[in-house]
């Protein structure tokens, strides 16, 4: 699908066929094609053929890289066509594990919440902040929809505000604030012949609008490339001209971990790091007409990479290894 195709104009069911011929050619990638097949095949209303689709990818499930993802994702859509009692317990599966990764806990406690699950919500939502957020200083951009998630079912519930509440408050940068927004006894005022009201509403439209293009206009990471030990000598060995850019591997590594950390003190947001391949590098090269000894195509081919779903975030959560692969905690690591 072109970017400009309005998404009105979008045949889902053949976005979907394409997707998946895409990732039989390159299965390195199947599992972030995949998950965008089976959500056109949701959009078009074939909830059975995306459920087959997640099926498929759990079934290869020592291969995936966000499990718990696709399991959320299969759980959401089971609910929406009748599943219910199977969706639950996937949902429960789910929270039993306490996945590292804020995307399944965002996407199950949303589920019970469009159910009117709102209790299950608030724990769900929750439950996904201590385990991600406890003792964390900054919570990272990716963790962002599980506290504003949180902050709108406790407004429904009427509950107080409470740290976490206050965190999702100040994180929030619309001219609006997220207690306006998610008001309960907000009225839909579009339909109201008061100007006033009809013009307060357009204007919390507006916000939310606001939100939802900045969210989509970085639908990946700015992501920074990194290359393992091996793969750098081999690229070094084969371009030459690249050691100018990488006169060491430690040099490397350092370059990674400042220029992430300056891009953190800019107010960069949804920063990530990606590995690449020499193999691959080369076969992005070929794609793009140009040689790989051309440095300029560095931050391009980390682009891609980071578009196709390669990126892990940084900083890691806490606890998690170093990015730089050297099996240590990164805050004894690079974290230092």
């Amino acid at each position: 699908m072109r970017p400009d195709t309005p998404a009105e104009n979008v045949d889902h069911n053949a976005e979907a066929a394409r997707l998946e011929r895409t990732a039989d050619r390159y299965p390195e990638d199947a599992e972030a094609l995949l998950l965008q097949a089976a959500a056109h095949l949701e959009l078009a209303g074939d909830r059975p053929a995306a459920s087959s689709l997640y099926d498929r990818l759990l079934a290869a499930q020592d291969g995936l890289e966000n499990p718990f993802l696709v399991r959320a994702l299969k759980a959401a859509n089971l609910w929406e066509y009748g599943h219910e009692a199977e969706a639950r317990a996937i949902i429960d599966g789910v929270r039993a594990a306490s996945p590292r990764d804020p995307a399944p806990w965002v996407i199950v406690a949303e589920a019970l919440e469009s159910h009117d699950e709102l209790e299950q919500a608030q724990e769900t939502f929750t439950q996904g902040a201590k385990v991600l957020l406890t003792d964390v200083p900054e919570p990272p951009y990716s963790t962002h929809p599980l506290l504003f998630g949180r902050h709108r079912v406790r407004r429904m519930l009427g509950l107080a505000h409470d740290e976490w509440d206050t965190l999702a408050d100040t994180l929030h940068s619309s001219p609006v604030s997220l207690d306006e927004l998610h008001d309960p006894k907000r009225v839909w005022s579009l339909g109201s012949e008061n100007p006033a009201e009809l013009e307060a509403e357009i204007s919390r439209l507006r916000a939310e609008l606001g939100t939802y293009r900045e969210a989509l206009s970085r639908p990946f990471p700015v992501a920074v490339l990194h290359w393992p030990a091996s793969e750098l000598a081999e690229l070094v060995d084969a371009y030459p001209s690249l050691s100018a850019e990488y006169p060491s591997h430690e040099e490397h590594l350092a370059t990674i971990e400042a220029s992430l950390r300056e891009l953190a003190a800019s107010g960069t947001a949804n920063l990530g790091i990606v590995s690449g391949t020499v193999p691959s590098y080369e076969a992005f090269a070929a794609s793009e007409g140009t040689s790989p000894s051309e440095t300029s195509l560095l931050p391009q081919y980390a682009t891609t990479l980071a578009a196709r779903g390669r990126a892990a975030e940084w900083p890691p959560q806490r606890g998690a290894g170093c990015w730089c692969g050297s099996g240590r905690v990164y805050g004894e690591c690079h974290g230092e």
